[in-house]
Parts: structure tokens; C-alpha cells; sequence
């Protein structure tokens, strides 16, 4: 069975520590997907205009947040790396003949770690984290994902880690219902995603609605592991939404499955 690829909202770091429908959802998912034999994550968290990915035998957690409790900076995810999944990266990019750039000593960020701890508590699943680059169209993103879709065939998980609806001016800790707009912005995601409709998906910027409040300047990188996600199953070409929750008003936590195979 072919895995699917995952786009998955991270949410606040404080996901790591929390006990509600969402996380328990993660932690279910990650019981239900077949075993990776490896799991590569596009995160929001690594924006860079080269493509980078990590090659390390072991990865430190980074805790690259500031001013929550000091359990959040004894966090850490253990998992080690995939020389074997890294050079399979490094040889698509060069047979596409896209620069791509190995990173030593990184670390993961908590774009990464925080649902995976939820996901695979155990860390025994080798991790390779990939950057993003939010400077590219959403075509090009998508077609890096597509070019790497067919590691899934190996078992490989592909997960693009980032948030719909991020905008964290606008969040509200006294919020007792979603806003409006938010949920409108998701479900405009939502039927282009369904329809597997990529012109207006890709021209969203000017098409879905108060994408201004969704996908704020300074915060776009959290919407383009998406179209990394989703070109990872451009040869089965059927999106799912698996849950959809909001914190403080309009943080969207959902989570979308692509590709024919895979947990209902």
C-alpha cells in the first residue's frame, strides 16, 4: 500500500503539551498510518530561497520559540536521520536539475517535532527535514512535491507541516466560537482542494476570500508546505480533509491526506 502524503497543521508549539480533539486525532492517525519506513517534512519553520534538506546520523530539538513555560524547552524528540532517504532527495533534484543544498547540524524545529511526538511518540522512524520556499509560485512548489511523490512508493511518509489560517495578530485567547472569515478562507481551500482544481488554488492570492487575515505577508510560509503536500500525490490525485478545529478564534487546525491510499 502506497502511503499518502500529509499536510498538517502545527498550531502552537504549546501542541506538544496539549490534551484535546486534535492532538488525540494525531496521536490516532499516526496508529493508524502504515509504519514508515522513513518520514520527510516540509516545514514552515525552514524558509529558505535554497532548497536545503537535513543529512545528519541524529537530530538535536530545536526550541525555536520564546516566552512559554519552561517544560516546553525540556521537550525533546530524539530521531535520528536517513542517509539512505537523503541521498534518494539528493539524486531527484540533481536528475530534475534543481539546486538543492545538505545541511548538517541543523536540528529539527518544532514544525517538525511537535506533531511528531504526537504522531510517532516513539521517534523510531528516521526524519529528514526539508525547507520551504515561500518566495516560489505555488506551482513550482508543488511541482518540487510532485517530483518527490514517488518515494512514497517506498514507504516513505511526506508531510508538509504548516497552518491554513496563521495569523497570529489576529488570535484571540477569549474566543469561544471560530471566526467567520477563517472558516470561510478553509472551506474555499477546502472545494479546491476536493476538485483537485490547481488554477484557482494557485492563484488564491487573488481568488479566496479574506486571504489578506488567512495568509498575512509575514506569515505565508505557513500555507506553502500545502502545495508541497499536495504535488507529493499528484499520480493519485484525491485530497481528504480529516479534521478541522480552530483555537483562539481563527488558529486552523486541520489536516489533509492526499493520494488514494491510505487511514479513513
Amino acid at each position: 500500500m502506497t502511503l499518502p502524503s500529509l499536510f498538517v497543521a502545527h498550531g502552537s508549539p504549546m501542541l506538544a503539551l496539549e490534551d484535546h480533539e486534535y492532538t488525540r486525532f494525531l496521536e490516532k492517525l499516526g496508529r493508524d498510518l502504515k509504519k514508515p519506513k522513513a518520514i520527510i517534512v516540509f516545514s514552515a519553520h525552514w524558509d529558505s530561497p535554497d532548497q536545503s534538506g537535513t543529512v545528519d546520523e541524529s537530530h538535536d530539538t530545536m526550541h525555536d520559540f520564546y516566552g512559554f513555560s519552561d517544560e516546553m524547552y525540556k521537550l525533546t524528540y530524539p530521531a535520528q536521520g536517513s542517509a539512505e532517504i537523503s541521498h534518494r532527495i539528493d539524486e531527484l533534484f540533481q536528475a530534475n536539475n534543481l539546486h538543492y543544498v545538505p545541511v548538517k547540524g541543523r536540528g529539527l524545529d518544532h514544525g517538525v517535532w511537535v506533531i511528531l511526538q504526537k504522531m510517532f511518540p516513539d521517534a523510531d522512524i528516521p526524519v529528514v527535514e526539508l525547507s520551504v520556499d515561500s518566495r516560489r509560485s505555488p506551482k513550482e512548489q508543488y511541482a518540487i512535491g510532485a517530483m518527490l511523490s514517488e518515494l512514497r512508493k517506498e514507504d516513505v511518509l511526506i508531510i508538509g507541516s504548516g497552518g491554513l489560517v496563521h495569523n497570529l495578530r489576529m488570535v484571540n485567547g477569549q474566543a469561544t466560537e471560530p471566526d467567520a472569515w477563517a472558516m470561510q478562507f478553509d472551506d474555499w481551500i477546502a472545494e479546491q482542494l476536493e476538485a483537485w482544481d490547481l488554477l484557482p488554488l494557485f492563484d488564491y492570492g487573488q481568488k479566496a476570500p479574506h486571504v489578506d487575515q488567512a495568509v498575512p505577508h509575514y506569515a505565508i510560509e505557513h500555507l506553502v508546505p500545502l502545495f508541497y503536500a499536495m504535488g507529493a500525490a499528484d499520480d493519485q490525485r484525491h485530497a481528504k480533509r480529516l479534521i478541522q478545529e480552530y483555537q483562539y478564534g481563527n488558529l486552523s487546525l486541520n489536516c489533509w491526506m492526499f493520494g488514494a491510499n491510505g487511514p479513513d
